[in-house]
């Protein structure tokens, strides 16, 4: 089970930080994708990270504003946001899945990847 927490309202330019919980397995064996949907929009990946080897990927509009980390002995997934801009106003998720393991083959996949949470809301509004 995924757990997402932490989002809210902020104002532009201001700063949140999303967790993703897990239960039930660790992140040993798997990649982890924050993705995020906002409304009329489609879903598209955020940030991925793998603990084996500490692979991250962002996409290109959150590079240098983002950071996501693992807390393995927390069992928990973060996701540092900065400068927050309207635009990224959206329910954001986090997913696991053992075999897709970078943000374009979990983004591709999204529909099969075998963990979701149940998203958390951010919204970047004045």
């Amino acid at each position: 089970q995924l757990v997402e927490s932490g989002g809210g309202l902020v104002q532009p330019g201001g700063s949140l930080r999303l967790s993703c919980a897990a239960s039930g397995f660790t992140f040993d064996d798997y990649a982890i994708g924050w993705f995020r949907q906002a409304p009329g929009k489609e879903r598209e990946g955020v940030s991925a990270t793998r603990y084996s080897d500490g692979y991250t990927y962002y996409l290109d509009s959150v590079k240098g504003r983002f950071t996501i980390s693992i807390d393995n002995a927390k069992n928990t997934v973060y996701l540092e946001m900065h400068s927050l801009e309207p635009e990224d106003t959206a329910v954001y998720y986090c997913a696991a899945d053992r075999t897709y393991d970078t943000l374009r083959t979990m983004t591709s996949h999204s529909r099969y990847l075998d963990l979701w949470g149940r998203g958390t809301l951010v919204t970047v509004s004045s």
